[in-house]
């Protein structure tokens, strides 16, 4: 399908047709302009919000396949619950940033950028029901950091391929300079990985190379509750790991859409990553769909069993921001 302009129509009258308000028949009549619809009323948001949060990991639609929100979506949904800051972490890069940060600034929300670093990859990860390699989630400080987290993923994306780029931790830990905070991350972070297969001494291992490589006041452990099976005994190993480690504590809801509407769409972009239909994908689904943005009264209950996570989740944001 395809669109031709009418060629005696001058450039300026050409691109107010483009615009809301004015266009064209197509016997070369002009139309009058259409009226702007009412918008919706609003949902009343929280404000100010009862119990403050701040959400540290999330990915939007530019996690492509992986994200089913658009940022303003997710800025909205912020809002509407009354989250004070929002981080956006999207896979090896930053392309949302933009929307993202308009949308809250006009939404009052504080705004920390990071991104979810992909190590170890061999090659493309479209077409794997479950990608492989481990993640390394990194939030900014500063707009220092920014501009180190932004170099760190285009060197990566030059030495690898399209879908694979290559990082070296290494080079990460000497290119921090004490700008990044490093979450230990889902379950494809570093230290949950090792202790699902190798259980605690290997998680440990795992979160003191993290200390040693970018500084025990950069690492923190994250918590992560999607009413999974084995979400709390994972996360009471992990707090004990932070305590026996020496860092810090936060919690995210490792979100992947706005709302729970969005479980069904993400599904599908899943099933599209992997090549294959939602009934083939069906055993690597979660079994909850609790990737969602949550108010600071949910989470306080959700986090009632680690006193203080709470508030030590806020006041990083905040630093970050």
């Amino acid at each position: 399908m395809g669109w031709n302009p009418r060629p005696d129509i001058p450039w300026r009258e050409f691109e107010r047709a483009l615009t809301w308000g004015s266009g064209w028949r197509s016997d070369g009549a002009k139309l009058p302009p259409r009226p702007r619809p009412e918008p919706s009323a609003p949902e009343t948001p929280r404000t100010p919000p009862a119990v403050p949060w701040a959400e540290l990991h999330c990915h939007s639609a530019y996690s492509f396949l992986d994200g089913a929100s658009e940022p303003d979506e997710l800025v909205a949904e912020a809002a509407f619950q009354g989250v004070g800051t929002l981080a956006i972490t999207d896979h090896d890069g930053m392309y949302g940033v933009v929307k993202f940060a308009e949308a809250a600034r006009e939404a009052g929300i504080a705004t920390v950028f990071g991104a979810e670093l992909s190590l170890e990859l061999t090659q493309r990860q479209n077409g794997i029901p479950d990608p492989e390699g481990r993640h390394l989630l990194v939030l900014a400080r500063d707009p220092d950091g920014y501009r180190r987290l932004s170099a760190a993923i285009s060197a990566a994306q030059l030495r690898g391929s399209k879908g694979r780029p290559v990082y070296d931790l290494d080079e990460l830990a000497g290119a921090h300079d004490g700008r990044w905070v490093i979450l230990t991350g889902c379950r494809k972070g570093l230290v949950p990985a090792a202790l699902a297969t190798g259980g605690p001494a290997a998680a440990e291992a795992e979160l003191r190379r993290l200390v040693e490589l970018f500084g025990r006041e950069n690492v923190v452990v994250e918590l992560i509750d999607h009413d999974q099976p084995l979400d709390d005994d994972r996360n009471d190993t992990l707090v004990e790991l932070a305590h026996e480690v020496g860092v810090g504590v936060v919690a995210s809801n490792n979100v992947h859409y706005a709302t729970p509407a969005g479980r069904r769409l993400a599904q599908v972009m899943a099933a599209a990553r992997a090549t294959s239909s939602l009934a083939e994908l069906d055993g690597w689904l979660p079994a909850a769909g609790g990737a969602f943005l949550r108010s600071g009264e949910e989470m306080r209950a959700r986090l009632a069993r680690y006193p203080g996570v709470l508030e030590t989740t806020v006041e990083l944001g905040q630093a970050c921001a």
